[in-house]
């Protein structure tokens, strides 16, 4: 089935400017959870010049699923070519590569924001920072090591920042209210049997 939807990658060059297909991206992604609505359909038909509706129904399928790859498996600059088979026309794979890296990093903050992931801790270490004067108020150098799950940008990530004696007071102040949510948390938790 999928040889057969690349056969409708040709009608894009319909369009009369590259303009023209990044709307038609545009909108797709941005109804990607929707779908496209009546009008938006109506003015991509226009600007394909499709005579009917389900002329079109095959084109967003295909594009769509050159978005999903694009985005959803993190593809590089080298792997594009590999997106299309050999019947999509040389300067169709170019102007579609074009446009979907230009859009990629976009659409994978896009994804990243709706998956709304936070990066868990892994390890934490501290240190006195070193006091060049006297008159300086003594901080702390923290170092956290952070475990990024997210699709896109997995792996570890180090944050290093300096602490005051009020910060870490105001710091401490809240980690305790934390550890007392918790513990009333657990406490109203239901006791297994």
């Amino acid at each position: 089935m999928e040889q057969t939807l690349w056969g409708h990658l040709p009608v894009l060059l319909n369009v009369s400017s590259k303009e023209s297909i990044e709307f038609i991206l545009q909108a797709l992604w941005r109804t990607r959870k929707t779908g496209l609505q009546s009008d938006d359909r109506c003015i991509i038909q226009d600007m394909l010049q499709l005579q009917n509706d389900y002329d079109l129904d095959p084109l967003l399928v295909c594009l769509r699923m050159l978005i999903r790859r694009c985005v959803y498996e993190n593809t590089c600059k080298d792997d594009y070519p590999k997106l299309f088979p050999s019947e999509v026309l040389p300067e169709l794979q170019k102007l579609l590569t074009l446009l979907l890296q230009k859009f990629q990093q976009q659409w994978q903050e896009d994804v990243l924001k709706d998956q709304n992931i936070v990066p868990r801790l892994k390890a934490m270490t501290w240190n006195m920072a070193d006091q060049d004067t006297e008159l300086s108020d003594p901080t702390a150098v923290i170092n956290l090591k952070l475990q990024n799950d997210a699709r896109f940008h997995s792996g570890e990530l180090d944050l290093k920042f300096q602490l005051a004696t009020d910060s870490v007071e105001m710091m401490l102040k809240e980690m305790h209210n934390m550890r007392d949510q918790f513990s009333a948390m657990e406490d109203e938790a239901p006791k297994g049997n």
